[in-house]
């Protein structure tokens, strides 16, 4: 194998794939990346077994071949290369890394027992731009449970219904969904199970390609679903994963149809008054209340500790329907308002031993549920 690339594709290709490529004691080849110089393509892979990503680098190829080097010690050595044209050319059980005036040797192993990717056809597709999608992921993903004892909630749901996409995620305690368009050129509904790795990994990746960079082509995420795989394919990144198996439970069950009690908030000053009164929440229950007093347009949060003492701010706040309370998780309320997109907040209350819903004013795209903490 001898290719030609320059040092910021090399670079940019070895981010891209080189994040799953960790420690594995019992699978060494696993902490390495797969060169493939065929067909014209230089393709940088790597894998965890759960995950794999495959990174189109461009450059020359003079002599076809494959072969794997540490991933951690390639990408930084080409880091600190500067931005001029590398040869690479293998060797024997090595690799030969020439630019300008720097040469270094890596050794490496044949790629006959790195693992292989799964193919997945692309037939079917999803197609979703870029930056709608990995806002979409990042107002979901912190829901998830971060316990596997339940598999299913482990992950995020993807329900697709023609155009429709419904993200959900929950870890029984608070829930969050984003509804999002979608292009496609099938007619199935498909409802699946994404693990939450993979989806970071697919956001990390969304959030360090340059836009300016892409056509507008390139600038949509096309996803790809089998019977047990999901692929995602972005520029010249494509990420394969397996996919979650089991049912994801009918949360819409918990998400209350009708509301006592519907408040309109200013966003910012709901943070401030929710993170004031956290400090005299109780350590471990994260309680604070919530009074939506009628009449008075006004949103009371308060919170009080026998060791450190009380707080109490009142807000302006449209408030209609019954006089009403609740007590929550300020941890869990804060994770949604930072994920409302509005400049002001809608809460909707039945009672206090109901969940209760925060919403976009204006927008029904997404939704965000919290249990309450029961007295």
């Amino acid at each position: 194998m001898k290719i030609t690339s320059l040092q910021e594709n090399l670079k940019s290709g070895l981010f891209f794939v080189g994040h799953i490529a960790g420690k594995n004691v019992n699978l060494p080849i696993l902490n390495n990346v797969m060169i493939e110089a065929k067909d014209k393509n230089i393709k940088l892979i790597t894998t965890d077994l759960e995950i794999g990503i495959v990174a189109l680098v461009r450059g020359k190829i003079e002599t076809d071949g494959v072969f794997t080097v540490d991933a951690k010690v390639l990408s930084e050595y080409v880091s600190l290369l500067p931005n001029k044209k590398i040869d690479i050319n293998k060797k024997d059980t090595s690799l030969i890394i020439e630019c300008d005036n720097h040469k270094t040797t890596i050794k490496g192993q044949a790629a006959d027992e790195f693992p292989l990717i799964p193919k997945v056809e692309k037939k079917e597709y999803f197609k979703i731009n870029s930056d709608d999608f990995k806002k979409a992921l990042a107002q979901v993903i912190f829901a998830v449970s971060p316990s596997e004892t339940r598999i299913e909630l482990s992950g995020v749901l993807f329900d697709f219904n023609k155009d429709n996409l419904t993200i959900a995620a929950t870890d029984s305690y608070r829930l969050a969904e984003k509804k999002i368009k979608v292009e496609t050129n099938g007619s199935e509904k498909k409802r699946i199970i994404i693990p939450a790795k993979t989806l970071q990994e697919v956001i990390r990746i969304l959030s360090a390609v340059k836009a300016e960079d892409l056509s507008e082509k390139e600038k949509k995420v096309e996803i790809y679903v089998s019977e047990n795989q999901i692929l995602f394919n972005f520029g010249n990144i494509e990420l394969v994963s397996r996919l979650i198996e089991g049912q994801y439970p009918d949360y819409k069950q918990i998400v209350p149809v009708n509301k006592e009690t519907e408040i309109k908030i200013n966003k910012s000053e709901l943070v401030r008054a929710v993170k004031a009164a956290s400090i005299f929440s109780k350590t471990g229950i994260n309680d604070i209340n919530l009074d939506f007093p009628i009449g008075k347009n006004q949103a009371i949060i308060s919170s009080a500790s026998t060791q450190l003492g009380e707080n109490k701010s009142d807000l302006a706040a449209q408030v209609t329907g019954k006089d009403n309370g609740i007590v929550v998780n300020f941890r869990y309320l804060l994770d949604g308002i930072n994920n409302i997109d509005s400049e002001d907040v809608k809460i909707e209350i039945i009672n206090n031993s109901t969940p209760c819903v925060l919403r976009p004013d204006k927008d029904d795209s997404y939704l965000y549920v919290i249990m309450p903490i029961k007295q």
